[in-house]
């Protein structure tokens, strides 16, 4: 497997959602996370998790590129959040689930018009090396 789009999952997707692999605008997202500690110190009792959002819609030498990875939010804890991720992650779930269902008004600028775009969360990766 070179990108993930060459994968049975990806392949098993298209086949169930045939609507949304038909528009080439539509969106596959991957989530990732992985928790580190401020100021590279092991011993400090507080930890980040940066949750960043990667377009795998783009070529496999783009889509891992740091100028294409967006963080989506930080989730500033004392410890791992574990369980409470979930928690943590509720609005971007949130909006995730409404760029599913309800599509999304968006402007395309080499097109100059604008489109209905949805996304999808296809892949999650937690400890995301840095």
């Amino acid at each position: 497997m070179v990108h993930p789009f060459d994968s049975e999952a990806c392949k098993h997707f298209n086949s169930v959602h045939p609507h949304f692999s038909a528009k080439s605008r539509n969106v596959r997202l991957g989530l990732c996370t992985d928790g580190f500690n401020s100021f590279g110190s092991f011993a400090a009792p507080y930890s980040c998790w940066p949750v960043i959002m990667i377009v795998y819609n783009l070529s496999p030498g783009m889509c891992m590129r740091p100028e294409f990875m967006f963080l989506s939010m930080v989730i500033p804890v004392p410890s791992s959040p574990r369980r409470n991720i979930v928690v943590c992650l509720r609005p971007l779930i949130d909006e995730l689930t409404q760029l599913w269902s309800s599509r999304a008004l968006t402007y395309d600028i080499s097109r100059k018009q604008n489109f209905f775009m949805r996304a999808a969360l296809m892949w999650t990766i937690i400890d995301f090396p840095a």
